[in-house]
């Protein structure tokens, strides 16, 4: 059985987005720029070829190039996370004796999707990857892909190797149950940007999460905030991040997001089809409202605001 590792991974995780050129084809320069960018922020960790990084748009390689792209620029100043999710156990073991190769610190997988896997499946997805590398499983609870219920969650926990969850759902009740039942050696990473003070609240170990490529300082601050007990302080911020998100997700999501980066001067590339691009009078629209809401709210701090 491995020995635990994740006791280092923990604040705020950005689920990295991975960079395309306009040809779509993965942008090494960009992808350290982005890195560089999180890095100076005071990123805590890296979550890479998650969701937000477009993981099921890519192919092996290419996932694997990301994963070695950052793994050289970040050259061990900060944990990596590696997604390595797939619909097969066989593509996924491939991925995870990779991101041993890149020296990764944990990885990551979604549960197998697409058909509907009997949690007996499940459980020995997670089992068979874990028996083929040494290194810490966190298994991604998403809607997105597949969710898998408390029963399930308690099974694959007594895998060894298996020894944490990155929790991406509403139901923030059952971190705490989590907590309870399989004790505080069992890390969760609470995964909804829009929740990340009430994952704090029920326990949560970190946060894991899309927004956190374009306003880290927000949810820097609110961690830091809410370690000190400052609960007031962390509200507001969540309050003004969560403005900042209902803004932005009423535009394509991934292109919206790397637009934002842009306009600071931090080549984050474009989206892969089939996600939209940002219209020109779409990305106008949303640096007006984001303009709005950085004056009602008086939003201070955040890079990308500055020259709206």
């Amino acid at each position: 059985m491995i020995q635990m590792r994740l006791d280092s991974i923990h604040g705020v995780i950005p689920a990295v987005l991975t960079c395309f050129d306009e040809e779509q084809n993965v942008d090494e320069q960009a992808q350290r720029h982005l890195v560089r960018f999180l890095l100076d922020k005071g990123a805590n960790a890296l979550y890479l070829t998650g969701s937000t990084g477009e993981t099921f748009l890519m192919d092996g390689d290419e996932r694997k190039r990301v994963v070695e792209v950052v793994a050289d620029e970040v050259a061990g100043r900060i944990p990596l996370i590696v997604h390595v999710g797939d619909i097969g156990t066989k593509k996924s073991i491939d991925l995870a004796r990779h991101a041993a190769t890149c020296k990764a610190a944990a990885i990551s997988s979604v549960p197998p999707f697409y058909w509907k896997f009997s949690s007996d499946e499940v459980v020995r997805y997670y089992q068979e990857i874990s028996d083929c590398v040494d290194l810490p499983m966190i298994v991604y609870n998403v809607a997105l892909a597949a969710t898998v219920d408390f029963s399930t969650i308690k099974r694959l926990a007594a895998i060894p190797g298996v020894e944490g969850i990155k929790y991406t759902a509403s139901s923030h009740y059952e971190i705490l149950r989590i907590k309870e039942e399989l004790g505080p050696d069992f890390k969760i990473y609470s995964g909804s940007d829009e929740m990340a003070l009430s994952g704090l609240s029920y326990g949560s170990d970190g946060l894991i999460g899309s927004f956190y490529n374009v306003i880290p300082e927000l949810f820097i601050r609110l961690y830091n905030a809410y370690r000190s007990g400052d609960w007031l302080e962390a509200k507001q911020l969540q309050t003004q991040a969560d403005m900042i998100i209902f803004c932005v997700l009423k535009y394509p999501m991934h292109a919206s997001m790397k637009r934002m980066l842009s306009w600071i001067g931090v080549d984050a590339g474009f989206a892969r089809s089939p996600f939209s691009a940002l219209s020109k009078s779409d990305e106008e629209a949303l640096k007006a409202e984001l303009r709005n809401l950085k004056q009602t709210y008086r939003i201070e701090g955040v890079e990308v605001l500055k020259n709206l």
